[in-house]
């Protein structure tokens, strides 16, 4: 009864747009006041303990990394090396968009500023261009969900935290999913744009493409430094970021783009977006122990077992599970409510923890596409002025190839288990 008043108090704040970091924490509150068994300060620990983590400082330095890379002018010299490499093709801007957002996805870890920098930058230029608003937005919405999946993810960091595995091996196991949506992608974009001859460029020049190759080519240093230094266990991904944040700051020096006013916007953004999450990671932390102390993984475990023991049927049910709890929460708390209770059940039906997290993690970020929550959704209206609406019309064709995708990364484990192993992560 208790269990079931927790998660109609969260649902009906939710519903009334209480921030899910509040949503999450009043009824933690007052579950607590008039549960006789606990007390404040206990409840206060388990609030702080995944903050505390050593791990979790990757979050904000991976943030500040992003950032950085945002006003270095660096995304900028990605996107014109990318036109003048395939800006030729049919529906070349959709490629480059794509291309682009692999690109920044090495550096940031999240769609949203994936999304934002994307957003601001090509969706005009397409546009322009005489692509349909809507494509632009679907193809920019649905690019930036590669930067989730692949390193340096910020998801990533909190389920391997909360899970107790390893970081890297949720990197590396990211990485193929991540080539596959982006093949995906460029598939439907050839598909869109086949006949429309409209949508070319002119050819840039040999030289042209060489010059602004070379210009491009600087951004390639921090991720040789975040993912293969995380992959060779040559740094922690703490380290990492820390080491990636000073080479592209250096990096904004050289391309001139490092003023007072930039590096405020840059820190206070930064600041902002960590308070955010680490107060989210707080109140779903509690909120997961309430769970918990309710039982909640053994009443879920239990049901799931009346209803089939065969681990196929079980990822069909949790795979459901996942796209309703994404399309309601925004990852983080998604990721620390869910994963308490999911993985005991998955390791009962003999499944690997790191696949686990992989799938948990593309769900979710299927949810940030869409209603009511979509959290990208509103940042593409935010900053390209379109209404809502016409960003999720443009989103829908790109919803094939991320089902296909969560089918794959769901039902064919050594997509995700093959690298980590091959590398010896796990």
């Amino acid at each position: 009864m208790i269990l079931l008043a927790m998660l109609a108090a969260l649902l009906i704040l939710l519903a009334l747009r209480v921030p899910v970091a509040f949503a999450l924490l009043i009824p933690s509150l007052i579950y607590i006041l008039f549960e006789p068994n606990t007390t404040i300060s206990v409840a206060s620990q388990q609030a702080t303990s995944g903050v505390f983590d050593f791990a979790i400082l990757a979050v904000p330095m991976f943030i500040l990394l992003g950032n950085l890379a945002n006003i270095s002018g660096a995304t900028d010299k990605m996107y014109d090396a990318a036109v003048a490499l395939i800006g030729h093709l049919r529906g070349s801007l959709g490629y480059v968009n794509i291309a682009t957002s692999f690109g920044f996805s090495w550096i940031s870890g999240a769609a949203i500023a994936d999304a934002a920098a994307m957003g601001r930058v090509q969706v005009p230029a397409m546009v322009e261009r005489k692509y349909s608003p809507e494509f632009s937005l679907g193809i920019t919405g649905a690019s930036s969900l590669v930067a989730p999946m692949m390193p340096p993810s910020i998801p990533a960091i909190i389920y391997a935290v909360t899970a107790g595995v390893s970081i890297s091996a949720l990197f590396a196991a990211g990485i193929i999913p991540a080539l596959i949506i982006v093949l995906g992608l460029v598939v439907m974009v050839w598909y869109l744009t086949r006949d429309d001859d409209d949508l070319r460029m002119p050819k840039a020049s040999a030289k042209d493409r060489v010059k602004l190759s070379i210009k491009a080519l600087p951004m390639a240093g921090a991720a040789i430094i975040v993912l293969g230094g995380i992959l060779s266990g040559i740094f922690t991904p703490t380290e990492a970021s820390a080491i990636g944040v000073i080479y592209v700051a250096v990096l904004a020096i050289v391309y001139k783009n490092f003023n007072f006013r930039n590096i405020r916007d840059v820190l206070v953004n930064s600041v902002q977006t960590t308070g955010s999450i680490l107060l989210i990671v707080a109140s779903a932390s509690l909120f997961g122990w309430v769970l918990a102390r309710e039982q909640a993984p053994q009443i879920f475990g239990q049901l799931i077992f009346e209803i089939t023991d065969k681990p196929l049927f079980f990822l069909i049910i949790v795979n459901i599970v996942l796209l309703i709890v994404g399309a309601v929460l925004e990852p983080t708390s998604a990721i620390l409510v869910m994963t308490p209770v999911l993985i005991p059940l998955g390791e009962a039906y003999g499944l690997d923890p790191v696949h686990m997290g992989t799938m948990m993690i593309f769900n979710l970020m299927i949810g940030l596409l869409t209603p009511p929550v979509g959290l990208v959704l509103f940042v593409l209206s935010s900053v390209t002025k379109y209404p809502v609406t016409q960003v999720i019309r443009g989103t829908v064709p790109f919803f094939v190839p991320m089902l296909i995708t969560l089918f794959a990364v769901a039902f064919i484990p050594p997509l995700t288990l093959w690298l980590p192993h091959v590398l010896g992560i796990i």
